[in-house]
């Protein structure tokens, strides 16, 4: 469920504001971009919480994809709830004893025995979040530690992410005394936000939300430390093989961190462009046209008669994706026999990302020309 009130130092943005304490003080005023998915994400939140307060049951919601989404998260809700002394769903927490003015909604907060659970449904494709040292689910277990610690003897606290659309679940356990510890620490960040000259620290994971990131000299800096540091002429790049493992590894290293600079810049200008504000050096212009049949039924009609049904038109089934997303998760199954997967292409990934190193042949990349 989307909260009324943002807090300024949200514990959903925290992976943000406690790696680049500036960013606080950059997004002052700058308008949120709503999106589909985030719309969508919405949508499946507000269904969880329904389904696991007993307001609806999943099996009369329409979009089939998100029943399936949400029941994953709620079947593990409901297993973590059993023999709970309390369960929370939906629930506002406020931390401000640590951060001032710092609160959130965590989705579902568990209390069993000595230990507190917190659980997050995240309905996003791209990246998978794991829940160690998760800023969010530590500042919502901290919130939630303030509501109960002294009704209850809390000595652990057990964190998990529920990633349904990326088959992904994580949890990890940390003690009480460390999540304090580590409090400490966070009141610092938070500090450090207050500061009219708070320092700007770009970085890929802090960057890519960042609504103030078109503008932003650090990130800028940045960019030109790692491109263009010993360059002076960009029409006339040296060849890659010319360049130390080190320069080339600190490209790569900055590839979605550029990435996602560029795409900002780029949609900062036109918007500005598309406003009427006018940007220099810049003009919008008409991309590439599509085309599409007025009325598909008369085409076909047409069509068939001049060159017959075989040429005409085209019959194709579905792909397994859609067959499981037709059927539901109680059905899928029935199916999965007659799926076979093939692995995806080696991606390049650094040292850092959790995912076990593959050995691989030469033959498995594709050739570029």
């Amino acid at each position: 469920m989307s909260e009324l009130k943002h807090s300024t130092l949200g514990a959903s943005a925290s992976h943000r504001w406690l790696a680049c304490p500036g960013s606080v003080n950059a997004e002052r005023g700058l308008p949120d971009t709503p999106s589909a998915f985030a719309e969508w994400g919405t949508a499946a939140h507000d269904a969880a919480e329904k389904a696991l307060t007993g307001k609806t049951n999943l099996d009369d919601l329409s979009d089939r994809e998100m029943a399936d989404c949400v029941m994953v998260y709620t079947d593990y809700v409901q297993a973590l709830s059993v023999g709970a002394d309390l369960v929370l769903i939906e629930q506002r927490v406020n931390y401000s004893d640590w951060v001032p003015g710092g609160f959130g909604t965590a989705d579902a907060i568990i209390v069993r025995g000595n230990a507190l659970y917190v659980s997050d449904l995240k309905t996003g494709m791209g990246v998978q979040v794991h829940a160690e040292d998760n800023s969010q689910g530590m500042l919502y277990a901290l919130g939630a530690y303030a509501e109960v610690g002294h009704i209850v003897d809390i000595d652990r606290v057990c964190i998990s992410i529920v990633q349904p659309r990326l088959d992904h679940i994580s949890e990890w356990e940390v003690s009480v005394d460390d999540l304090l510890q580590w409090a400490e620490w966070v009141t610092q960040r938070a500090e450090a936000t207050r500061a009219k000259d708070a320092p700007r620290h770009p970085g890929e994971r802090q960057c890519r939300f960042c609504k103030a990131k078109h503008n932003c000299k650090a990130l800028a800096d940045h960019v030109s430390s790692v491109l263009l540091t010993g360059f002076d002429n960009l029409d006339q790049l040296p060849n890659p093989d010319t360049l130390s493992d080190e320069q080339i590894g600190a490209a790569l290293s900055s590839k979605g961190l550029i990435d996602g600079w560029m795409n900002a810049v780029t949609s900062h200008v036109a918007g500005r462009l598309e406003s009427g504000d006018g940007f220099p050096g810049f003009k919008l212009v008409a991309g590439r046209s599509s085309r599409s049949w007025i009325d598909e039924d008369l085409a076909e009609a047409k069509l068939v008669n001049m060159i017959g049904p075989s040429k005409a038109t085209v019959t194709k089934v579905i792909t397994p994706a859609q067959a499981e997303k037709a059927l539901g998760a109680k059905r899928k199954a029935e199916v999965s026999d007659m799926i076979s997967t093939s692995p995806g292409k080696p991606t390049l990934a650094p040292d850092s990302d959790k995912r076990p190193a593959i050995g691989v042949a030469i033959d498995d990349f594709d050739v570029v020309e």
